[in-house]
């Protein structure tokens, strides 16, 4: 399995494995490098490095809360200072807001006759950011749900009647912060935005042009439609073609390394972390 898998997280946000463990399972399964990239923090990246070693190749990041129309969407960003003052700032916004996004989310769901404690989900993302994985956990523990994917799909969702928006920046907006934090970004996942909608095909082409270096094309939740249609749009926009896994260890039956990119293209993605911009 050579390549980089180059979206991952771990108990730093959503995910169930930590950086340690998601370091040893690419080594296991023969990865060249593996990306760093929890939700809205860079916190694990010190982690995996050390457990790295020699043994595998660390490419630091994070995913980056972003909306669009009223929906969220991610852009990873790769090699980004994590001293960078604005980088700093929005996350500290971000985790800030999310911690009081996830009390009323749980008041909602209060509100609709589920008995859903906040202490709970504050207990399963211990540490870290409160994520809706958290919130869908507990909802399973507590019976309502059989699955997580359950909660998304009748509450939590986008459009669930217990969603709640959260801060976040326009995507073009967090395309600029991760190129003045240093780094290189990436629109992960587009097929899967506002349920089974596609991110707009002009926004991609609005943050190509604003700098935007790569789009994520390989990904265990496009179908080859989809990859069709996104490798195209990256070849014509001239953007860097990218796999990954997105894995969130046992959520999605720990898929590490499902997809992958290879060296070569990494190489160019962190070329384009100091490039100037070209786009119109």
């Amino acid at each position: 399995m050579p390549g980089y898998d180059l979206h991952t997280h771990s108990t730093f946000s959503d995910g169930t494995a930590t950086p340690d463990e998601n370091v040893r399972l690419a080594i296991e399964r023969g990865l060249e490098g593996l990306g760093v990239t929890d939700h809205d923090t860079t916190e694990g990246i010190d982690e995996a490095i050390s457990a790295a070693g020699a043994e595998l190749a660390i490419v630091p990041g994070l995913e980056l809360s972003a909306e669009h129309d009223g929906t969220s969407l991610h852009v990873l960003g790769y090699w980004v200072d994590p001293a960078h003052d604005g980088l700093r700032e929005e996350l500290r916004r971000l985790h800030d807001t999310r911690f009081r996004r996830g009390e009323l989310i749980v008041e909602r769901l209060r509100s609709l006759g589920f008995d859903v404690s906040f202490e709970r989900v504050r207990a399963i993302a211990g540490e870290d950011l409160i994520a809706r994985p958290h919130i869908a956990q507990a909802m399973v523990e507590a019976g309502i749900v059989a699955t997580e994917k359950d909660a998304f799909d009748r509450y939590i969702s986008d459009d669930g009647p217990a969603y709640v928006p959260k801060h976040a920046l326009a995507p073009v907006d967090a395309v600029a912060l991760i190129r003045d934090a240093g780094g290189s970004s990436v629109l992960a996942h587009p097929g899967m935005w506002r349920g089974s909608e596609a991110v707009p095909e002009d926004l991609i082409e609005e943050m190509a042009a604003g700098g935007m270096a790569g789009l994520e094309v390989e990904h265990p939740d496009h179908d080859e439609a989809q990859r069709s249609r996104y490798g195209a749009i990256a070849a014509r926009l001239g953007l860097v073609r990218t796999g990954a896994s997105d894995c969130h260890g046992a959520r999605y039956d720990f898929r590490l390394g499902a997809e992958t990119t290879p060296p070569e293209l990494v190489d160019e993605l962190r070329r384009r972390a100091t490039a100037p911009v070209t786009g119109s």
